[in-house]
């Protein structure tokens, strides 16, 4: 049974919300947080049952306060540990003060550890909640232990991790494994922080999840969860034309790959027709490739036209190898009258790079009808102002893009952002490495245009494809091309 926490992602302001919340409810504040430390103890005893010595590394804050309570647990099992603490205990306030109170071992300062042989330290320096640069004695205790290759055990998230953009701020552990408490934050999710956080676990420490959701935003982890009351619903009276018509534009006869992508995968993704648009000079060259996917000649604005009269033609992928901004923006302004969805991507995003805001103003209205592609170089041309802005986290651009452009923004890259002008926002976390080869965007693209032409609302339509993406990229292996990866995409009843 899917649980919404298993989904959620919270923002460290928002998680703080919650825990004031929790205690407002009646819920003890020290007892989550004895909970939360007894969960690390946990933890560590189980994934390091070879450890000499348990080196506990306390703040000056809660996610110190989970590290003594960790420390007297460990202790307990009979463990040998040492901790060490950033600042002055005495100086604790609130539970973590009592925390401290109950741990009878000894204290010493940060800076009087050294790595040794065997040692595991659990780090309790700082939480998800850090959104300052650390010190640089901090920063130099980091970097002495990454490089020692001792292994670490982080509480909540990596010391040196933004929690809200996932940004390392001066320094930030190498962790083997992480732990937090009910569920993800962006720093878990978001670059670089997911790649230093190790192996997660998430333990719940009994805050309910009505006060998870009445604190929560509108940002989640892309799951198929999130998505799968709106797949196509697939029936024995449905045809193809009831599965969607997609068209697909190819570019010049020299670079007319890229659109043959996006159409087979849009074929494999459901679609009932598929077409290819294509210059006359680039129908040999097509023809030559294409044997279930149709192909029609397009040369100019009146043959679209003429095209566009068929109203049961309403889903368009546009700039994947198309070259021509001119075109592509006459283009985009025929497909934008009528209730019609395009996804625009690669050279089709370009076109609009000297005035984006012609092409926002094409899509506005109540539901979304554009969805936008973008890997960081293209948003940037798109939104530079966005793009420029680093205090945002990715999500908070992909946010603010949508917003803006009354579309749909795919931000890609091994922590791709979806984002809907509504606020909506999911991280896809399920992309293998391996995703990142030439033809695997034109792929996506075709993806969301077969979600798109199947009926589904374009924020899910997008969402979807990108978790389908990397499902198909997991199941091809290593060494994959764009054509395995088309290959390699399973049926809508697989993500339901």
């Amino acid at each position: 049974m899917h649980s919404h926490k298993d989904t959620l992602l919270l923002t460290p302001e928002e998680m703080g919300q919650v825990d004031r919340a929790a205690a407002a409810s009646g819920l003890s504040s020290y007892g989550l947080m004895e909970r939360a430390g007894q969960a690390v103890a946990a933890c560590a005893l189980r994934r390091f049952a070879g450890a000499l010595r348990f080196v506990i590394l306390c703040g000056p804050g809660n996610n110190g306060g989970d590290g003594y309570v960790a420390a007297r647990a460990l202790q307990a099992a009979g463990a040998e540990i040492a901790v060490h603490a950033l600042g002055d205990p005495a100086a604790l306030r609130g539970d973590a003060a009592t925390a401290f109170g109950q741990f009878t071992g000894l204290v010493a300062p940060l800076a009087d550890y050294r790595p040794r042989t065997g040692d595991v330290v659990v780090d309790a320096l700082f939480g998800a909640g850090l959104a300052r640069d650390l010190a640089a004695d901090v920063v130099s205790i980091i970097e002495s232990i990454n490089e020692s290759a001792i292994p670490v055990l982080a509480v909540d998230l990596p010391s040196g991790i933004d929690g809200r953009t996932g940004a390392v701020r001066g320094a930030a552990f190498q962790a083997a494994a992480s732990v937090t408490f009910m569920c993800r934050k962006p720093g878990h999710l978001l670059l670089p922080g997911r790649m230093l956080a190790g192996a997660l676990e998430i333990f719940d420490i009994g805050i309910p999840e009505r006060i998870l959701r009445a604190h929560g935003g509108e940002i989640g982890v892309n799951a198929p969860a999130t998505w799968r009351d709106v797949l196509p619903i697939e029936t024995g009276a449905g045809h193809k034309y009831v599965r969607g018509h997609l068209a697909v534009f190819s570019g010049p006869a020299t670079a007319t790959g890229a659109a043959r992508l996006s159409a087979m995968a849009g074929l494999r993704a459901g679609a009932g027709l598929v077409t290819l648009l294509s210059p006359t000079a680039a129908l040999p060259a097509n023809a030559a490739q294409l044997t279930a996917v149709m192909l029609k000649p397009i040369d100019g604005e009146g043959d679209l036209a003429a095209l566009l009269e068929d109203a049961r033609l309403k889903t368009f992928v546009l700039g994947p190898g198309f070259g021509d901004g001119e075109r592509a923006r006459r283009y985009a302004g025929l497909i934008a009258s009528g209730e019609r969805r395009l996804v625009l991507d690669a050279d089709g995003i370009t076109a609009f790079r000297d005035g984006p805001q012609a092409l926002f103003d094409l899509f506005e209205g109540p539901a979304p009808r554009l969805v936008l592609t973008p890997h960081d170089g293209e948003f940037a041309r798109l939104f530079p102002d966005i793009a420029k802005n680093s205090p945002l986290s990715k999500i908070e651009r992909a946010e603010k893009a949508a917003a803006r452009s009354n579309g749909v923004v795919v931000l890609k890259g091994a922590d791709t952002v979806i984002a809907a002008p509504d606020g909506r926002a999911l991280v896809n976390d399920n992309a293998p490495p391996w995703l990142a080869t030439a033809g695997s965007g034109d792929v996506l693209a075709g993806l969301v245009g077969a979600h798109l032409a199947q009926g589904m609302p374009a924020f899910e339509a997008a969402a979807s494809a990108v978790w389908r993406h990397g499902e198909a990229g997991r199941l091809a292996g290593e060494g994959l091309t764009a054509e395995t990866l088309i290959d390699a995409l399973t049926g809508l009843d697989q993500l339901k």
